[in-house]
């Protein structure tokens, strides 16, 4: 790709929770043909996020919070979503491990690096590393919750992957990453189930 991009100039417009930059490009079409472009790209960091699910008891545990975005858009609910936190200077099977005890109060094993997708490429920077890990409840340190300072008002939520499964049909569940690891767990996990 790199012989087909050429960068004009790049403008700052916010440099405030992420980085909103406008680039003036030109891009190398199929054809051969080279056109000019403009394009927003947003980085907030790359992240990771795990759902830990405890293969005895067949539950999966969540997190429940307020999503500013999601309520712009008209979702007037809290999100219910698989944990995650922007890596900061961790690399991404530290940060998972850290945002479980944050958030959920458990001290996750057997992690498993499930992928790294690109989470919203039109725009996003953001990559995010999808983990899954068992857990049971031996493995709790904390009540979780987050950290007040950072304005996190967590709940905690444990329910069966089935549920889980439906609440992505249904609608409860409208988080993406949430969404895939959640039908991850099911084909690798749940439909083994008795």
């Amino acid at each position: 790709m790199r012989d087909r991009v050429r960068i004009n100039s790049v403008v700052l417009l916010s440099d405030n929770w992420g980085v909103l930059k406008k680039t003036m490009l030109d891009y190398r079409n199929s054809k051969g043909e080279w056109e000019p472009q403009v394009r927003e790209t947003y980085d907030r960091g790359d992240g990771a996020t795990v759902l830990p699910f405890d293969p005895e008891r067949g539950t999966v545990l969540l997190v429940r919070q307020f999503r500013f975005p999601a309520y712009v858009e008209g979702h007037d609910d809290l999100l219910l979503e698989a944990c995650a936190g922007l890596l900061d200077a961790d690399d991404p099977e530290t940060c998972a491990r850290r945002e479980a005890e944050e958030e959920l109060g458990y001290r996750l094993r057997d992690l498993k690096l499930v992928m790294m997708p690109f989470m919203s490429p039109g725009s996003v920077t953001e990559k995010l590393a999808f983990f899954t890990a068992h857990y049971s409840a031996a493995d709790r340190v904390s009540a979780g919750g987050g950290h007040v300072g950072e304005g996190e008002d967590i709940e905690v939520v444990e329910m069966p992957l089935d549920e889980a499964y439906r609440s992505c049909l249904d609608g409860r569940i409208v988080d993406a990453k949430t969404i895939i690891l959640v039908q991850h767990l099911m084909l690798t996990e749940g439909l083994g189930r008795k």
